[in-house]
């Protein structure tokens, strides 16, 4: 499994990537909506990402609500899903059209979320 991205709730999603830009060196890569929510993504030179996730009408967000989960890249997120000792089944799998993959998501021991993503391609 690979790490391939973090996803982050922000107010601003513009102000968020260029500050990783301008910061960090990191460089957009892509970005989708789906209902209310703008994700833009931005990448460091591995290929890891940020997921920059922006709420219509969400004007500010309390400290300990802006970290959501962490994404893992599988072969094949269904096998991966029935194999992982998981504590919480958050989703089960499923196609994100929007975001070309097929997706699952799992709690670790303390509650994080784990992302298991497989493109759809």
């Amino acid at each position: 499994m690979d790490a391939i991205h973090v996803r982050l709730f922000v107010t601003d999603a513009d102000a968020s990537a260029d500050w990783y830009v301008e910061q960090f060196g990191f460089e957009e890569s892509w970005e989708f909506e789906a209902g209310d929510q703008r994700h833009v993504y931005v990448a460091d030179g591995n290929g890891f990402e940020l997921q920059l996730t922006e709420t219509d009408g969400e004007e500010a967000i309390a400290d300990a609500d802006t970290f959501d989960h962490l994404a893992l890249g599988v072969e094949d997120v269904d096998a991966a899903f029935e194999d992982i000792e998981n504590h919480g089944v958050v989703k089960e799998p499923g196609d994100q059209p929007e975001a070309g993959a097929r997706t699952a998501f799992v709690e670790d021991p303390d509650g994080n979320v784990v992302e298991l993503v497989q493109p759809l391609d």
